[in-house]
């Protein structure tokens, strides 16, 4: 069974920065590409970061870029988002997500974890 969990969100001030982790079990997680998403109140899912199988290649959507980093720690199944001057508009529900090689979308998702950027 695919578990991803999420943890390391939490509230945190204009400018300021958070790090979420997201641990995977039940798979061969250089299987898979990683991405995080994102949903905010009212809005739909929108892609945040993404990151291919053996860490070469990452995908920023353009409301983080140059404010984000996502990387990964196959020994360790592990894939992380570090975060860095937040914005209110970054508050969200933040899902880890997986997507085997081979396939056209992520199938597996975690349960989500909060994160709030005050003003």
């Amino acid at each position: 069974q695919v578990q991803l969990v999420e943890s390391g969100g939490g509230l945190v001030q204009a400018g300021g920065s958070l790090r979420l982790s997201c641990a995977a079990s039940g798979l061969t997680f250089s299987d898979f590409d990683m991405g995080w998403f994102r949903q905010a109140p009212g809005k739909g899912r929108e892609s945040v970061a993404a990151i291919t199988r053996n860490g070469d290649n990452t995908y920023y959507g353009y409301p983080v870029k140059g404010r984000f980093t996502i990387s990964r720690d196959n020994a360790k199944n592990t894939v992380l988002l570090q975060m860095n001057s937040l914005e209110p508009e970054d508050t969200a529900v933040y899902y880890c997500a997986a997507r085997e090689v081979h396939s056209s979308r992520f199938d597996y998702w975690g349960q989500g974890i909060q994160v709030t950027v005050s003003s």
